[in-house]
């Protein structure tokens, strides 16, 4: 039986020699490779936290002290050791394991914690209620040092400084190596005599018999002080943090079992908040991410384990992005691009070769990319920010008051909008347009292709006094369809038969909505399909289309909820149109990570749910069975 078999809980765990932990760890990276070959995930984060995975789990007692796992990609290791490795082949599938910490799989899963920087604000709120309850517990959160680059860890940083009886153990896992590595038995020494408890209490009583001699105790004291730090400073990178207040231990070898168990074990000894300084190496074990460039196999797409080389996939909507802003910035000299840690993924790495200087990333600092992008733009630029729709969540404050407030030109490119499928809950784009409806004067564009996606991107930098959106989702785009006529800025992609039933498709929904034209036109049902390009504001076209037929449908891969369709509504009613209005979108929910096709048939966004809706809509139109003074009051999602 191998050792991954022995494995059902933390407990297995601590039980091992220490001479099997080895033997554990290459297990564990032969699963990981094993499994992201086939169906892709998040590879290099996890074989670089094998080691500190095992070491937490042997030091902690999980689920009783709670591990926090920032960027919760990086909780690979962490499920296999707290008895899921059996269920790994289900990693990512339906109805199998999701790609981050689930509450709904696991007691040792606390939050699902994908979004970064937020791991701190979790673990100094967990370890202070501990505190007040009297438990004795710790909390461990596990932070890298991108997610550092994040204002909101800082800003718990600051608050767990203060909190001196806080159980609290911050592991910051570098594999950025930004920091030497400190080596030799002084450091080691000088790092566990900063974290024995009885170091504060002689400080402390040095600090008073000192200061106590007339002249020059204090100036004794503080030479001491001064001379302690200095060597520990010349010693470690531990300045910064304990300027801050903050114990330190480390640099440590992350990929070392016994000495990352040791700094863990000192760490958890000390009565207040430590920060523990982990080494680490992404993709570490395996050659082909350890040689990968880019980012080291970061989530890469299924691969030959031999080569490391990822299965051909075809162009994606990332791609079309990628090559036009490219020749914008040919053409436009006072367009710069500015992204929040993710250059490669939203494609503007080719951007970034071609103008380097007018390329900008921020690290995870959402916030600060938009009113940034604000100053930009105020200083006679025009500034386009990408990042995942999901992600823009996190600056919607500095979207409204810093951007649009100012009237300030700024474009937003939101990949992966709608749904995404795999990542589950928290990168479904299905929050953006609802929460930019309410931004005064902005202006939010949904392409239908990548012909649309180049047009559309173009008009957007054309405009100079108001923020502007261009929105598109994962995966590949559809073929190109052209309009058979126009309705003021809008496209009319189909008109067939009578003014029935006008169809209000937004982005890539436009795909669905052709399927759903075809079915009506078979019932004998006249269609008339719109794509509004231009989804906010709402276009008077489309409010006269309305008007002329006798059903109208809004589909939209967005919430329901203060979405393109309930805007759509509140412009007829106040226009006084009385055409009945069907809304189609995103239920309110949080969806469970599955294949985006299966999710769509799932909430019914799909051609044959559409239509067969429709059908039985206006079969009761026909009969008489929904009053059209009342239909505006019937609007399911």
């Amino acid at each position: 039986m191998s050792l991954l078999d022995s494995i059902a809980g933390p407990r297995d765990v601590q039980a091992l020699a220490p001479d099997q932990l080895e033997g554990l760890a290459a297990e564990i990276r032969d699963l990981l490779v094993q499994t992201c070959s086939r169906i892709g995930g998040h590879l290099g984060p996890n074989l670089g936290v094998v080691e500190l995975t095992i070491a937490l789990h042997r030091v902690f007692d999980s689920p009783r002290d709670r591990i926090v796992l920032d960027t919760g990609h990086q909780s690979y290791v962490h499920k296999i050791l707290t008895g899921r490795g059996g269920q790994f082949d289900g990693l990512r599938k339906e109805g199998g394991l999701s790609g981050y910490p689930s509450q709904d799989e696991s007691p040792h899963d606390i939050v699902e914690n994908s979004h970064a920087s937020t791991a701190l604000s979790y673990a100094d709120g967990l370890a202070k209620a501990y505190a007040i309850r009297g438990e004795d517990r710790h909390t461990v959160a596990v932070i890298g040092d991108g997610a550092l680059t994040g204002g909101m860890a800082w800003e718990a940083l600051n608050n767990i400084a203060i909190a001196k009886d806080s159980r609290l153990v911050i592991v910051v896992n570098d594999n950025g190596r930004s920091y030497t590595p400190t080596i030799g038995g002084l450091a080691n020494a000088l790092t566990t005599l900063r974290t024995n408890p009885r170091y504060e209490q002689v400080l402390d009583l040095v600090k008073k018999r000192l200061n106590a001699v007339p002249g020059v105790g204090p100036a004794a004291y503080d030479a001491l002080h001064a001379m302690k730090k200095g060597l520990k400073d010349a010693l470690a990178p531990q300045g910064l943090f304990e300027d801050l207040g903050l114990k330190y231990v480390g640099p440590v070898d992350g990929h070392d079992l016994v000495a990352m168990e040791a700094a863990l074990e000192r760490a958890k000894r000390f009565g207040g908040p430590v920060i523990v300084h982990a080494l680490t190496r992404k993709g570490f074990g395996y050659d082909a991410a350890e040689r990968h460039e880019a980012d080291q196999f970061h989530s890469p797409q299924p691969f030959d384990i031999e080569t490391g080389e990822e299965k051909a996939r075809g162009r994606i909507w990332t791609d079309v992005f990628s090559d036009e802003i490219v020749h914008i910035g040919q053409r436009r000299k006072d367009v710069v691009a500015i992204t929040a840690a993710m250059m490669h993924p939203v494609g503007l790495d080719h951007f970034q070769k071609r103008f380097p200087e007018r390329t900008f990333d921020v690290g995870i600092a959402e916030q600060h990319a938009a009113t940034s992008a604000a100053g930009l733009a105020m200083g006679g630029l025009h500034p386009v920010v990408a990042v995942y729709a999901t992600f823009l969540n996190r600056a919607f404050d500095q979207v409204l008051m810093d951007c649009a407030l100012h009237r300030t030109g700024v474009t937003f490119v939101l990949d992966r909008a709608g749904v995404t499928g795999d990542d589950g809950a928290s990168h479904n784009g299905m929050w953006d347009m609802s929460v930019l409806q309410v931004v005064p004067g902005l202006r939010l564009a949904a392409p239908r292709d990548a012909a649309r996606l180049r047009e559309l991107l173009n008009e957007a930098v054309e405009v100079e006094d108001a923020p502007t959106v261009v929105r598109f989702p994962k995966g590949p785009p559809p073929a190109d369809v052209e309009a058979v006529g126009k309705a003021g800025g809008a496209d009319v992609l189909v008109r067939n038969g009578t003014k029935d039933v006008l169809v209000v498709a937004v982005g890539s929904m436009n795909e669905v909505a052709l399927g759903v034209a075809d079915r009506l036109v078979a019932q004998g049902i006249g269609v008339t399909v719109v794509d509004p390009r231009w989804v906010k504001p709402v276009d008077p076209a489309v409010v006269e289309l309305a008007r002329e037929h006798r059903l109208v449908v809004s589909v939209e891969d967005n919430g329901v909820v203060g979405g393109c369709g309930s805007v759509l509504l509140q412009t007829l009613v106040e226009a006084g149109v009385t055409t009945p209005v069907r809304l189609r979108g995103i239920p309110q929910e949080f969806l469970q990570h599955a294949k985006r096709a299966a999710i769509l048939e799932r909430i019914g966004l799909t051609p044959q749910a559409l239509a067969l809706d429709i059908v039985e809509y206006m079969t009761s139109l026909d009969e008489g069975r929904l009053p059209v003074d009342a239909a505006h009051a019937d609007h399911p999602v």
